[in-house]
């Protein structure tokens, strides 16, 4: 074990806020291995980088000598957890939540020690409960506590419909901290309320109440929401190496000096900010493939974009047939064909008007342009990503 002070300082690294301190140093004191909880909710199949950030925390508690408890809410999923939501999630069948599961164990493992884990379905409690039983463990709570959610005030304000089983949420994932009996739970800063929601029944069922350690949110590349795959403005952890690191070299600056700080928990060096973005973006595909891939990666960028050889570059290619026929359409089709993405028309038009967007090594500029496209040409979208015509 480390010593108590030097493990609350590096788990406060990455801007981690420990609530509170004063209870996380006494049970650190007790010498023992913590139990950790991380409660994982797989509705889409795959994790982003984003989602790194409370697994690498986890590692970092496993690190130290605890145990990390990961729960896989093959049933909240199925609610969907409403933090930070504006609208009701859609309801997933059971089938959709374990195929996504499935592969959440393996990309999380990527970063856990399995030596270490302790993996555990909600479903296994839950499935048991009789109707009796869902009627008790919600005389927990009130609709006072659970109304103060943000949140929910503000979709009531915006007459926005709040469906019951949304409600659910807090007290299931609260109950899961019951389970387990966690001493520890990590989670991102719009988690506090179900946190907290699990140390009222834990100190309700006589257990010793955990502590919360809550992680900032990772903005997308976008820098304006947080990284989703819905948004379409994520880093896949399963992404091919030149995408993950072309991806990652069209962030911002300003959102670069971030991602060093919550993804390598250090501070942007005094580099020029090319340099310092290829090094984000090439010690991130190491961490989730491997350096010699990291290595093909960069390369792959200083061919396309930094000596401009775009023409014997290995680009994503794209169908001229489902193009469209003015150039807004085709960088639109080209981005979701090309990387998955989806950018609005006005999105794109913005590129077009800024001279990002080239063909046959030409800006366009003209947004009502109508290109005459053949294939094998190249159409550079953006700063950092091109696509070649077929």
């Amino acid at each position: 074990m480390a010593s108590t002070e030097e493990t609350i300082r590096q788990l406060k690294l990455g801007g981690a806020q420990i609530i509170s301190e004063p209870e996380l140093k006494k049970k650190l004191e007790e010498q023992r291995p913590l139990r950790v909880k991380l409660g994982v909710d797989p509705t889409t199949p795959d994790l982003h980088i984003g989602h790194s950030i409370p697994l690498s925390k986890l590692r970092q508690f496993q690190d130290f000598g605890h145990q990390a408890v990961l729960v896989i809410g093959d049933f909240t999923s199925m609610v969907g957890d409403p933090s930070g939501r504006s609208a009701t999630r859609p309801i997933l069948s059971y089938e959709e939540v374990i195929a996504n599961a499935e592969t959440y164990k393996r990309q999380a493992f990527k970063i856990l020690d399995p030596a270490r884990s302790e993996v555990v379905f909600n479903g296994d409690w839950f499935r048991k409960m009789t109707f009796m039983d869902v009627i008790r463990l919600n005389s927990r709570v009130t609709l006072q506590q659970i109304l103060q959610r943000e949140d929910f005030n503000a979709r009531v304000e915006r007459g926005i419909p709040i469906f019951f089983h949304e409600l659910q949420y807090p007290v299931m994932q609260g109950w899961d901290s019951v389970m387990i009996q966690a001493d520890v739970e990590l989670g991102a800063t719009d988690q506090l309320f179900n946190i907290m929601v699990g140390r009222d029944l834990q100190k309700q069922e006589g257990q010793r109440q955990q502590v919360a350690c809550l992680l900032p949110l990772l903005e997308g590349l976008d820098g304006v929401q947080k990284m989703s795959k819905s948004l379409g403005n994520y880093v896949g952890i399963t992404d091919p190496p030149t995408e993950m690191f072309g991806k990652l070299m069209s962030i911002s600056d300003a959102l670069m000096r971030h991602y060093y700080s919550l993804l390598l928990n250090e501070d942007l060096s005094d580099v020029h900010p090319m340099e310092a973005k290829k090094l984000l973006a090439f010690r991130i595909v190491e961490r989730f493939h491997d350096r010699p891939a990291a290595q093909c990666a960069l390369e792959d960028f200083d061919t396309r974009f930094a000596k401009r050889d775009l023409e014997s570059a290995d680009l994503p290619r794209v169908d001229i047939s489902r193009l469209g026929s003015d150039i807004i359409s085709a960088v639109v089709a080209a981005y979701a064909q090309g990387f998955k993405q989806t950018k609005s028309r006005s999105e794109v038009r913005r590129l077009v008007e800024q001279g990002s967007v080239q063909w046959r090594g030409e800006k366009i500029t003209d947004p009502k342009a109508s290109p005459s496209f053949q294939p094998g040409e190249v159409l550079r979208l953006d700063k950092t990503r091109a696509v070649r015509l077929r």
